[in-house]
């Protein structure tokens, strides 16, 4: 794997999130609803609350599969593993959309991966997409992987910390948030800023 390419666009979803069809399981703390990306409406469940993961749909995913419409070529015919996959509806519309080699993964939990799974089959993807179970820190589960892009949207949450985040992401100036860019070049890596707050992280030639 030598390219990411992922989202910074949107931590936290709003009240004018595009979704309607709202269904809600209270016994299995579940929200159904259909979301418009481009071209094409998901069913999507989501976790009313999940302890480890946000498993909702925010306004970044959605940016994010504008961009990846219009830019089309980053994606097509890569191998692709996404990151922090939360319901997978960006997987899955990838997948409808380009028949794109997509993996998904998360968390390593059970919950997760079931509730990807079951959002491929309601819209009409089966099998389901292969998934990897992973918990940032520990040794990842596949010795030698054949992605060749990582993508990634909206994966700085930290659940137990929502009111900090949400705090830190109002006061946040350009400055501050360039440290970590500039973390990345210190590493060795390159960085590209591809627009609509969508950057490429490469290793350098």
């Amino acid at each position: 794997m030598e390219t990411a390419l992922f989202s910074a666009s949107s931590l936290f979803g709003n009240a004018s999130d595009d979704s309607s069809d709202e269904e809600t399981n209270p016994q299995e703390n579940f929200v159904e609803r259909t979301h418009q990306f481009p071209g094409m409406e998901l069913l999507v469940r989501e976790f009313s609350f999940h302890q480890l993961n946000a498993n909702l749909l925010w306004p970044g995913t959605f940016a994010f599969a504008e961009w990846l419409v219009q830019h089309r070529s980053w994606v097509e015919g890569r191998c692709v593993l996404e990151l922090g996959s939360g319901t997978g509806a960006l997987a899955i519309f990838l997948r409808r959309l380009l028949q794109l080699d997509i993996t998904t993964s998360d968390y390593d939990d059970q919950e997760i991966k079931d509730n990807i799974a079951y959002n491929c089959k309601i819209n009409r993807i089966i099998p389901p997409l292969p998934h990897v179970k992973h918990t940032w820190g520990d040794a990842f589960p596949i010795a030698s992987p054949n992605w060749d892009l990582v993508i990634a949207s909206d994966i700085l949450l930290c659940l137990p910390y929502p009111a900090f985040l949400m705090s830190w992401r109002r006061r946040i100036g350009k400055d501050d948030e360039s440290l970590f860019f500039k973390g990345c070049e210190d590493a060795g890596l390159l960085v590209r800023h591809l627009g609509s707050r969508v950057y490429c992280i490469s290793l350098r030639d």
